[in-house]
């Protein structure tokens, strides 16, 4: 980490969920039955069967985070769910049944009400922002959320797995979001996140700095952070006493 502790930061990237939002307590079950309630209409099975293959192929997609880190998106789920029932479903079908249920998910996230103050503090200081974030959503629907809640222009750039072939803690994960704000040298950025497994473990092999922002609702993992916060405005003084040592 020496190389990293002599270096001028430039850039600091951020996770979404449980990070800059709050940790919905929404689980994707209830996306599964609403797609389970369409299917049920168009394939030979049950929709407690299709229910069930879906929250399989779910858990079967978030388990790669683990092994080979490999991203997915809401469509390569969904695929996969639909060769499993052994279907051809519409895409049309797919992005009905994603709709809807985000649509009544919206009203549940919600941003940290210190994440935009954060941000702008930051960005006062000439510093590039980002988000990097492990999702299945389409870019779509996360920026709506950051649209609504007056951070999308906060952010210079956002990075979605579902738009690419690896997810955190891989390292092309971070790269892809060091490229997007302009940052060579990732010993000149930070990441902020609340998992220290797929952020701070993930960060600090890509040669960055990882900053963990204390969530009990995420698993532990034995990694040392570089700083750790419990609420936004702290990483604030942090960056500022790193950029001046």
């Amino acid at each position: 980490m020496d190389d990293v502790h002599g270096s001028r930061i430039e850039a600091v990237i951020f996770d979404w969920g449980g990070t800059l939002s709050e940790y919905a307590g929404i689980e994707l079950i209830d996306m599964w039955r609403l797609a389970a309630r369409h299917l049920a209409g168009h394939v030979a099975a049950t929709e407690q069967a299709i229910l069930e293959q879906l929250t399989v192929v779910e858990d079967r997609m978030w388990e790669r985070t683990t092994t080979d880190a490999r991203a997915a998106s809401l469509s390569d789920l969904l695929a996969e769910a639909t060769r499993a029932l052994g279907a051809d479903v519409t895409a049309a079908v797919l992005e009905e049944a994603g709709t809807r249920y985000l649509d009544t998910w919206t009203p549940h996230i919600a941003h940290d009400p210190e994440a935009a103050p954060t941000l702008a503090a930051l960005r006062e200081r000439g510093l590039r922002i980002g988000l990097l974030s492990n999702t299945h959503w389409p870019r779509a629907y996360h920026e709506h959320f950051l649209e609504r809640d007056g951070l999308r222009d906060l952010i210079d750039a956002r990075a979605y797995t579902s738009e690419m072939t690896y997810m955190k803690p891989h390292p092309e994960a971070f790269r892809h979001a060091l490229d997007a704000v302009g940052i060579e040298d990732p010993a000149r950025a930070v990441f902020v996140g609340d998992r220290l497994f797929d952020d701070v473990f993930g960060a600090q092999r890509a040669g960055m700095r990882g900053v963990h922002r204390r969530n009990p609702k995420v698993p532990p993992y034995d990694v040392e952070a570089d700083a750790t916060i419990d609420h936004l405005p702290e990483l604030v003084p942090i960056i500022d006493g790193w950029r001046l040592a």
